[in-house]
């Protein structure tokens, strides 16, 4: 009864879309598809919002939720220098995903830049609602950091997952303050062969019918250029752990070279699982499906804007998928480059440019292997 009122209770985190193809007879497999609905052609949260004044860089990754009309987004600010070390977690909120306030800054990180503080720089917020327990979770990584060198990646390193629970009880307690309750993950004697020295950069938990998984990132960083940036699965009973890496099936198939912060969310119609991620197509985003929340597909690419036509000059973390039932389809916030990043600067330390949110909706469609795409929802 509990889990019931829950789900009653969190709108959009959850959808149940017509899905009219699932069990059709016929020689071709069905699978699902993303398809674009609608691009917003601005961005809708920049470093000139109101709000931003202090964040010299931008935003990148997190998640952003729904709870009855009020979006949520849990990201990371790029706050100062040393860029992508200096980081704010933050709490935003929105009535219609355009216009956004900000709420809190839930953890700073130190900006450290000697090497020796492992909370010198904070990424991935990443917001996950217990029902067990009726709390809201909050997991993101924390990282080492000290100069780049000519053969390795060092402003982020050895990331170890941080999880901090809300104070407050129930879906309204989404905003905290968060309280940290331990590390679930981190680089060490259990970490897989395929994992690098940027240790796990990222990680996301979510219920399967029995317990919980969660696909975890790693980048072979310890060379330059960077290898791949892969991701495994761990699994745990409970959300708070003890997680383990399900080692037997990692790295992950769904991308062999580039994959980052992956995000999944439960079909409830089809029984399925579907994730988002940072892709390296240009001007897409990354998604995949499961059947069982561990045996991913093969990843797609989903071209989200024209080539050189949008606001963004470089595609980069989909925020999640946030449930929109009136309307049949998903709303993606994602984040981006305003301006052609240079990477060799970057890496230097020297951004140049500035990220921002953007918005889309996309709709999943059912379509037969070897047919055109979006036939049958």
């Amino acid at each position: 009864m509990r889990q019931m009122l829950w789900g009653a209770r969190l709108a959009g985190l959850a959808v149940g879309l017509t899905v009219g193809s699932i069990g059709c007879g016929g020689d071709h497999p069905v699978e699902p598809r993303l398809i674009l609905v609608e691009s917003s052609p601005e961005p809708v949260l920049t470093v000139h919002s109101p709000g931003a004044e202090d964040i010299k860089y931008g935003f990148e990754g997190g998640r952003v939720v729904k709870i009855g009309t009020t979006y949520h987004l849990f990201t990371s600010e790029m706050a100062g220098d040393p860029v992508w070390v200096k980081m704010r977690l933050a709490h935003w909120t929105s009535p219609d995903g355009i216009v956004w306030t900000r709420r809190s800054t839930l953890f700073e990180s130190s900006g450290s830049f000697d090497g020796t503080d492992p909370r010198a720089a904070y990424w991935s917020p990443l917001p996950v609602f217990d029902e067990d327990a009726g709390r809201w979770n909050l997991f993101f990584v924390a990282y080492h950091s000290e100069p780049n060198t000519d053969s390795a990646f060092r402003m982020n390193e050895k990331g170890r997952i941080v999880r901090a629970v809300s104070q407050a009880a129930g879906l309204e307690g989404i905003g905290g303050p968060y309280r940290e309750s331990g590390i679930v993950m981190e680089p060490g004697p259990d970490s897989d062969p395929w994992e690098g020295l940027q240790g796990v950069d990222s990680f996301f938990p979510y219920r399967l019918r029995d317990g919980w998984a969660a696909l975890y990132g790693s980048a072979f960083s310890q060379v330059l250029p960077i290898r791949y940036w892969r991701v495994g699965l761990a699994s745990a009973p409970r959300l708070e752990g003890p997680w383990k890496r399900l080692s037997e099936m990692n790295p992950s198939p769904i991308e062999e070279v580039f994959i980052e912060n992956p995000i999944v969310e439960h079909h409830q119609r089809s029984g399925m699982w579907l994730c988002v991620y940072d892709h390296r197509a240009p001007d897409s985003i990354g998604y995949s499906f499961s059947q069982d929340g561990l045996r991913w597909a093969k990843g797609r690419a989903l071209r989200i804007q024209d080539e050189g036509g949008g606001w963004c000059r470089d595609v980069r973390t989909p925020l999640g998928l946030v449930a929109e039932p009136e309307t049949n389809s998903y709303t993606v916030f994602y984040t981006g480059f305003q301006d052609a990043p240079d990477w060799n600067r970057i890496f230097a330390g020297d951004f140049g440019t500035t990220c921002a949110v953007g918005r889309i909706r996309v709709r999943l469609v059912w379509e037969r292997v070897g047919e055109e795409p979006g036939q049958g929802e």
